[in-house]
């Protein structure tokens, strides 16, 4: 049993302590961290956005930051600045934002194109170019960004080449009724993180991830993977189908699913299970899924039926 995974368990059971009912969603944060990625969060406000972000920068030991987004927000808010200083007479650059390890982006769509791009290149290459220069940000570095569908009047929704640079993107939804029942009872305890202590470390975090990286995939499962992927660029009801990002997307995910579930080795499961969340902001609708009622949920589930999954074990 790799003592990675058991710190990787020990951090999933103190997160569903916190995030009460929602163990498939700090599994899947869990997943998408392992993986070097970043994730979308497309959800109504007071389900748990940041908390979630929260409770996970502190048991894995990140400086965390936080950016309500809105419209007087500045690119330079996130890649930071210049300013001149008198006692040195000479301009001193400012970190900004992205300085962190992990980047909580709230109501990302609330702020202006020019800014959301500002992230293009740090969430991609994990550095800043500002006035020409070229400036690292911490290693490993996070972005966990929000988007609310309410009140969307006057927002500017992301654009695709942004999209597809999320790993995954998932709603957290309302919590069942067990769990809001414990919520209520537990309002008089305050702060749910507030008792969190670092469970692990950045250098323990990356040696998690090249373990991570080690899982084997057979060539079967590889040409499964490619199969999803392709079917959204052949379907009825999508004007565009993933990228081939999408596909190292899905067998990142792929690997770490399989890691947190103490194999080490891919399973067609492991990629059935991650293929929604990773193609559902990869894909754009057309006008005839929405005049037969069809929502990108319906699409990813009839090309999961019909698409040949391989049978490990045995000759194809």
């Amino acid at each position: 049993m790799s003592i990675y995974r058991e710190l990787a368990w020990k951090v999933l059971n103190e997160a569903d302590q916190v995030i009460l009912g929602k163990k498939n969603i700090t599994r899947e944060i869990m997943a998408a961290l392992l993986a070097g990625g970043h994730v979308l969060l497309e959800d109504i406000p007071g389900v748990g956005k940041t908390t979630l972000a929260l409770a996970f920068s502190k048991m894995m030991g990140m400086e965390w930051k936080r950016v309500q987004f809105t419209p007087d927000v500045l690119p330079s808010d996130l890649t930071g600045f210049s300013l001149y200083r008198r006692d040195v007479q000479e301009f001193v650059y400012q970190p900004g934002a992205v300085f962190c390890n992990l980047l909580l982006a709230d109501e990302i769509n609330r702020t202006s194109p020019k800014t959301q791009s500002a992230l293009l290149e740090v969430m991609e290459e994990q550095q800043v170019t500002v006035e020409g220069v070229t400036r690292k940000v911490p290693s490993p570095f996070f972005v966990i960004a929000t988007q609310n569908p309410l009140g969307s009047a006057g927002t500017q929704m992301l654009p695709p080449a942004q999209m597809d640079r999320f790993l995954i993107s998932m709603t957290i939804g309302y919590p069942d009724f067990k769990s809001e029942v414990a919520m209520a009872m537990g309002v008089e305890e305050g702060n749910r993180t507030s008792h969190l202590r670092p469970l692990l470390g950045m250098k323990t975090l990356l040696e998690m991830q090249k373990e991570v990286s080690r899982v084997y995939i057979h060539d079967a499962v590889y040409q499964y993977i490619v199969r999803l992927i392709a079917a959204t660029r052949n379907n009825a009801y999508l004007e565009s189908g993933a990228s081939p990002r999408g596909t190292i997307a899905l067998v990142k995910m792929a690997r770490s699913a399989a890691w947190l579930s103490g194999n080490d080795f891919v399973s067609p499961e492991d990629v059935k299970e991650q293929f929604p969340m990773v193609v559902r902001h990869r894909v754009m609708m057309n006008v005839k899924a929405k005049v037969d009622g069809r929502s990108v949920e319906d699409v990813t589930e009839d090309i999961l039926e019909n698409t040949k999954k391989p049978v490990m074990g045995r000759k194809q």
